[in-house]
């Protein structure tokens, strides 16, 4: 057996194919025994990556394109999210459901987790012809705390990971406005990526581990949200199983758990969207962002089996 340890910036549900192969036996099956832990602040997981207490990291495209062309290189392999699960939330009864509809009111856009959340919110309001700039984004502090506030009466919307926005739903202090499965098209949200210079010793682990993370995704698709319930409530057992259950069934009917291949249009139209924020100096280009070799070859496995 092999050994995987994973460091990841979070542990959402957005994430659940790769809790469920490891609760089906998929990553032993494939000969890899994986290790995941959730970093917090999610910085630790680069941290993990040089000191090596860790092969790969998990989380958003964004970091490893902003570091591109840097003497930090990150080699992306594979993606968890093939769409961004995330929601503009408004308060009940404000009308809000275009993105039109921002122009001079106050978004809070969370971001101590990461940038993410504002710029691809950015990213759609230009893309539907709606300049950003006439809209007060407020940034930099922490989902819990923004929830918390918005909740109090502060801004006009809320850009929230898929199970917040349904908390807030169904608690009656948020409508979801706009989904962003629904209109946001494709993208890697959140990858898998480790250390250029390990690519080639970790090539076999990667393959085996990619192997069942595809392989999780197909059963998912047949696997009803009633019979995922007791694997739900064992990851976030402080969340009202209805909740749960509810954001569960809007991201497995999206196309967010759809492939673990990264698609080469959306991943550069994703890059496009961070320089237009100037996040990053020059769009990477995706062959030398992801090499696909590995999902390749976990296909291969697969055929021939």
């Amino acid at each position: 057996m092999l050994d995987l340890t994973i460091s990841a910036t979070a542990h959402g549900l957005n994430y659940l194919p790769e809790y469920y192969a490891d609760h089906l036996g998929l990553f032993a099956e494939n000969n890899v025994k994986v290790t995941a832990t959730a970093k917090d602040p999610w910085t630790g997981v680069l941290d993990d990556l040089d000191s090596g207490a860790a092969d790969i990291a998990l989380g958003g495209l964004w970091v490893p394109g902003m570091y591109w062309g840097t003497p930090r290189e990150l080699t992306v392999f594979a993606q968890l999210n093939h769409q961004f699960p995330k929601a503009l939330v408004t308060r009940p009864g404000t009308g809000a459901i275009d993105w039109a509809d921002l122009t001079g009111r106050t978004v809070l856009a969370p971001g101590i987790g990461g940038s993410a959340p504002y710029a691809f919110t950015a990213g759609l309001i230009r893309e539907s012809g709606v300049d950003p700039a006439g809209i007060t984004f407020l940034r930099d502090l922490s989902t819990p705390m923004f929830v918390e506030l918005f909740e109090a009466g502060l801004g006009d919307a809320i850009v929230l990971d898929m199970t917040t926005a349904q908390v807030l739903q169904d608690n009656g202090t948020g409508t979801i406005a706009i989904d962003y499965a629904e209109v946001g098209g494709l993208g890697p949200n959140s990858v898998y990526y480790c250390r250029t210079d390990r690519v080639e010793e970790l090539f076999d682990r990667l393959v085996g581990f990619t192997s069942a993370l595809g392989e999780s995704m197909r059963r998912l698709r047949t696997t009803t949200v009633p019979e995922l319930g007791p694997l739900l409530a064992e990851h976030w057992p402080h969340l009202a199983p209805a909740t749960l259950a509810r954001s569960c069934e809007r991201i497995k009917d999206s196309r967010t758990w759809d492939t673990v291949r990264i698609d080469a249009e959306a991943s550069d139209r994703w890059m496009r969207i961070l320089h237009q924020e100037r996040m990053v100096r020059t769009p990477p280009p995706f062959a030398e962002l992801v090499d696909t070799r590995i999902v390749d070859s976990a296909e291969l496995t697969v055929a021939y089996r």
